[in-house]
């Protein structure tokens, strides 16, 4: 890391500076353009479900406008004759007025890889700061986000929470969802995954350290404001090659990922709640010819149904009336190649008994003004929360649960469920629930993680969240997209799962994935069998394939419904088992470079400003272009092929070449837009696709 901290001059009698990473400045501070402003908060937290309404009235708002150096502090940084020159490294404070008392510390490591800012005033819980955004420079990153990759023009706060349904105020379903008060509608920028991570198209990032709530604001040309409700901030400064060696250096920053099972590759798995039926089930769909890696039933636990639909009970061991003759039948799949998947979350429903055991042993949190658990609300039943703060508690989850009734029984993988809804108004054994909220879904990963490198089986067992939150990749191997309605809608519906695998990628997630067919029905809104094909092409070009149920099964249609639908299930299962050796090279490629399996054009492309703002279409590595088909009744769609004059990509489907640029692509439903580069060693594994979807 290079960066130099430059005092803009005498002239400016100690008022202004510059920091600067390589050539780039990235934060400049002047008397008339102050980049600090400091306030007191006063915050109202409300949460329904899951959806939480953030909102705050500060009060005694101070732009922080001038440089004020006690004496001690200039001999501490050797300016004895006041304020001049360029620093490595120093100390800084910041005042409202200039003679006032300092009310603003800014530390600079000596490297620039590091910049705090600590408050001295207790009373002042706000901190807000300005960075330089240049002219054509775009933003990315904010975590998973589901709606716009790029963060240009808009604002994103910071807080792990339900995304909503339909997300998109001002539409029918979004608004009928939070007629009832609960929002529960969501918004363009509400995310399970949220990092405050900017990575900025000149080759630097900005990652703000703390956990509390944090707004991206890049509302106002020419700078990103980051609004912190704290009184010190730490951020991590990282400066690159290009933004495909910042994606890396995110990537290390946070961790060294566990790795993605060989066996996720070996075609789709297939997800049945339907009791003892689902093995039945399963096996008509083997015997139609598709190529299954696993059997995902969530259900494994015993249902409880609900107004929203078919929940689960949330006592995390084997329901033997739901699922009869369970353990033998796990090990009569596994003798075949065909791994058994589960379900499990962070908390307890309150009629269950492992919520009785752990409220015997002190592991739940507890309400503000008693020692009794506090029970959240997740719609018609309440549940404990068990306290990860508490290294013991956290210790019997893995253990006890993860451990025991899961990985010993027999399971190979689950989804590890929600991680969003810590509440702000609980007692926790350690920590204020505000700072802890965003950061309990890296907690429940590191639970799972934990539980998993206890049996040996890293590597081997495979686990998914929607949760996360700055750290989370250290923990988690694979990523899935959340709740996304079961339909083409611009903000909730198939195409936002593209937009979350390439977001979250670029912060150092290395696989994402989607349930095949959505989840969320409500209110009339029921999958077609357009959706359904649709998202079969998609799944087959993702690291994992998986179909879900959704949360009405009985009134959707599932992939053995019909015919026709078995048979597109049956296909595109079996190329996404012939893409096999290719998601494990993108899965070892990931481990040396950082770079995820589903890329924006640009980490490939840098040059190439077409493809900043290209969200609807991904690299799979760097010599596969998948452009899957998301509106609906669309049999052809705009495809952007990058390179130069001598790149040519082929067409997967009729062995067409085309050049670089803008092309009309005809696809119909069965035949989704990809393209490959021939003059690569991975080409004839990609020519082979056709044959293998055509295979009868």
């Amino acid at each position: 890391m290079t960066g130099r901290f430059v005092v803009a001059g005498p002239e400016d009698k100690g008022g202004g500076f510059d920091l600067l990473l390589g050539d780039r400045v990235i934060l400049r501070h002047r008397v008339e353009a102050p980049a600090f402003r400091i306030a007191k908060g006063n915050p109202s937290v409300t949460m329904v479900r899951g959806n939480f309404r953030m909102e705050d009235a500060p009060s005694d708002e101070r732009a922080l406008r001038y440089m004020v150096l006690p004496q001690a502090a200039m001999t501490r940084i050797g300016w004895a004759d006041g304020i001049a020159g360029n620093l490595d490294k120093g100390f800084v404070f910041l005042s409202d007025s200039p003679d006032g008392p300092p009310l603003l510390d800014l530390f600079f490591t000596l490297d620039m890889s590091l910049f705090n800012a600590n408050g001295r005033d207790p009373s002042f819980d706000r901190i807000s700061v300005d960075w330089v955004v240049e002219p054509n420079t775009m933003v990315w990153g904010g975590g998973e986000q589901m709606s716009h990759l790029a963060l240009n023009g808009r604002n994103f706060p910071m807080w792990t929470s339900e995304p909503g349904v339909g997300r998109e105020p001002g539409t029918a379903l979004t608004d009928v969802m939070s007629a009832d008060g609960s929002f529960a509608g969501g918004d363009f920028w509400t995310t399970n995954y949220p990092q405050p991570t900017m990575i900025f198209s000149g080759g630097h990032a900005v990652q703000i350290e703390n956990s509390c709530y944090t707004e991206l604001d890049l509302t106002s040309a020419g700078r990103a404001t980051t609004r912190l409700w704290t009184g010190s901030a730490d951020f991590a400064l990282f400066v690159g090659r290009d933004v495909a060696d910042l994606v890396g250096q995110l990537a290390r920053d946070a961790g060294q990922r566990p790795a993605l099972p060989d066996w996720t590759a070996g075609g789709a798995i297939v997800g049945l709640k339907d009791g003892g039926n689902s093995f039945e089930r399963l096996e008509k769909i083997i015997a139609a010819g598709a190529a299954v890696a696993g059997l995902w039933c969530e259900d494994w636990v015993g249902i409880r149904q609900t107004s929203f639909g078919r929940r689960l009970f949330w006592d995390w061991q084997w329901n033997a009336a739901r699922y009869p003759n369970l353990p033998e039948r796990i090990a009569e799949l596994k003798a075949r190649g065909i791994r058994f998947l589960g379900y499990v979350n962070p908390y307890l429903a309150v009629d269950g008994p492992q919520y009785a055991e752990a409220e015997q042993l002190g592991y739940l949190a507890l309400k503000q003004d008693s020692d009794e658990p506090f029970a959240v609300d997740f719609g018609e039943f309440g549940a404990g929360v068990v306290d990860f703060t508490n290294p013991a508690a956290a210790a019997w989850f893995a253990e006890e649960i993860i451990g025991k009734q899961m990985i010993d029984f027999g399971l190979d993988g689950w989804m590890a469920d929600f991680g969003e809804y810590l509440p702000v108004d609980l007692r926790l054994h350690d920590g204020d629930p505000m700072e802890m909220h965003n950061r309990w879904p890296v907690l429940w990963a590191e639970v799972n993680h934990r539980a998993v490198a206890s049996r040996g089986k890293t590597g081997e067992v495979v686990w998914f969240m929607r949760a996360g939150f700055t750290g989370v990749q250290a923990y988690c191997p694979l990523l899935w997209a959340g709740d996304q309605s079961v339909d083409f809608s611009r903000h909730d519906g198939i195409g936002t799962v593209i937009t979350a695998a390439l977001s979250s990628g670029l912060v150092g997630n290395a696989f994402s994935h989607s349930d095949v067919g959505g989840y969320t029905s409500l209110h009339g809104n029921i999958r077609t069998e357009e959706l359904m094909m649709r998202w079969y092409e998609l799944g087959a070009f993702s690291p994992v394939m998986r179909t879900h149920e959704g949360n009405r099964p009985d009134d959707n249609l599932q992939i053995d419904s019909t015919p026709d639908l078995l048979a597109g299930f049956v296909r595109w299962s079996r190329v996404h088992e012939a893409l096999a050796p290719w998601i494990r090279h993108l899965r070892d490629e990931a481990t040396t470079t950082g770079l995820p399996a589903q890329r924006a054009l640009f980490l490939h492309y840098p040059d190439d400003r077409e493809t900043f703002i290209i969200q609807d279409q991904y690299l799979y590595g760097a010599e596969l272009m998948v452009a899957p088909v998301i509106e609906e009744g669309a049999v052809s769609r705009r495809v952007y092929l990058p390179g130069d004059s001598a790149t040519v990509w082929r067409h997967v489907w009729s062995g067409e070449d085309r050049g670089p640029g803008w092309h009309v692509v005809v696809a119909p439903i069965g035949e989704p837009p990809v393209f490959y580069r021939p003059d690569t060693a991975t080409a004839p594994l990609f020519a082979s696709l056709k044959q293998v979807r055509d295979r009868q």
